[in-house]
């Protein structure tokens, strides 16, 4: 057993001084994670790879109630609380009472307008939501491999498929979200 399955076994037990045990070991590789997926983002981005993983950590952690099956399950779920905070940002970017729809302007060169925040994440995150309600599983085969940046064969473990399952499942999932994103514009 890994020394992170086994912090994780002892944290759901609800030893306290695991959790301290359980950041140092997995700092970096949230850390790239959330690196990898802050580079899919915009210029403009307000949040960094920093903060990203200290709030995912704080929300993985801060629960009493999670239960991992092991490090797989936790980086996925990693992932997960890293696209939730992804989203929330980009929303909170978009609403009128922040300024959305407005042009930023640099202060530095005042005649060239800075882009704005893309709706892309937001657009992919209602397609995925529109997927999980035809077909859960390959849904979340999207969120493991998209936000998790796991490879197919690990998502397959995590999802318990065959990874000649997972191979169909992610070749659908693929057109049926570009289909559904391309339709949108």
């Amino acid at each position: 057993m890994s020394d992170v399955t086994r912090i994780l076994n002892a944290i759901e037990r609800g030893d306290a001084k695991a959790t301290d045990e359980l950041l140092p070991l997995v700092y970096e590789e949230l850390r790239l994670l959330a690196a990898r997926k802050l580079s899919a983002e915009k210029s403009g981005q307000t949040l960094e790879a920093t903060a990203l993983v200290h709030e995912a950590y704080l929300r993985l952690v801060g629960d009493g109630d999670q239960h991992w099956t092991g490090r797989a399950h936790f980086f996925g779920a990693a992932a997960e609380a890293m696209r939730r905070i992804l989203i929330e940002n980009a929303r909170r970017k978009h609403r009128l009472k922040r300024g959305a729809g407005r042009n930023r302007v640099g202060l530095n060169d005042s005649d060239v307008a800075v882009e704005g925040p893309g709706d892309d994440l937001l657009a992919l995150d209602e397609a995925i939501s529109r997927l999980a309600a035809v077909d859960k599983t390959k849904a979340e085969l999207v969120k493991l491999r998209y936000f998790a940046g796991l490879s197919l064969e690990q998502a397959a473990e995590i999802l318990a498929l065959s990874p000649t399952t997972a191979k169909r499942y992610w070749t659908y999932a693929r057109a049926w979200l570009y289909r559904a994103l391309t339709q949108e514009q």
